[in-house]
């Protein structure tokens, strides 16, 4: 029986250690590195979720980029609408740049189509994103999504950046619902 931990009301065990989790990181930016040499990238990373992800993917980033972070909007009391109402924080001008758009999870697909319509209206070079995480079978939409991390089972998950009501984002692992 794998050792559990609690956060509020919920038991969950690991489920990819944070190893394994780094190296994958790792590899991810190491295509990166090859697609946009000779290119310089505009990371957007989408916060909260995404900082832990970003963090270690910029560590391993050669080609010359710039980072910057985003809050999207598109929460109705604790339930996502799926329409992102407002993209906060971009202040770069991204017309005519390679932009990356740094997520860590996407489910049902339906927010990261809107921030990528959104901001493909305002001309980019080119426009891919990044996950740590993608649940195949909670996809309500399809998604390209250029860099994946993990394919995971639709189920809870948290830690690595991903929270349960605000608690569970700075453990190094992830851990899956009991």
């Amino acid at each position: 029986m794998k050792p559990t931990i609690q956060v509020h009301d919920k038991h969950f065990e690991v489920f990819i250690e944070k190893s394994v989790i780094e190296n994958r990181i790792n590899e991810l930016a190491q295509r990166i590195n090859l697609d946009y040499t000779a290119k310089r990238p505009l990371f957007l990373a989408i916060l909260n979720g995404s900082f832990m992800f970003a963090a270690e993917l910029m560590k391993s980033i050669t080609v010359a980029c710039e980072i910057t972070f985003l809050r999207v909007s598109s929460y109705q009391a604790t339930e996502s609408s799926g329409k992102v109402h407002q993209i906060l924080g971009l202040l770069e001008n991204i017309k005519d740049r390679d932009v990356i758009v740094v997520e860590d999870i996407v489910d049902t697909g339906l927010t990261m189509v809107e921030i990528k319509q959104q901001l493909l209206a305002q001309q980019p070079a080119s426009l891919s994103v990044v996950t740590l995480f993608q649940k195949p079978e909670a996809l309500k939409q399809p998604i390209d999504i250029e860099y994946v991390g993990f394919e995971i089972e639709n189920k809870f998950v948290l830690g690595y950046g991903l929270d349960y009501d605000g608690l569970g984002r700075n453990l190094g692992d992830l851990y899956v619902l009991c």
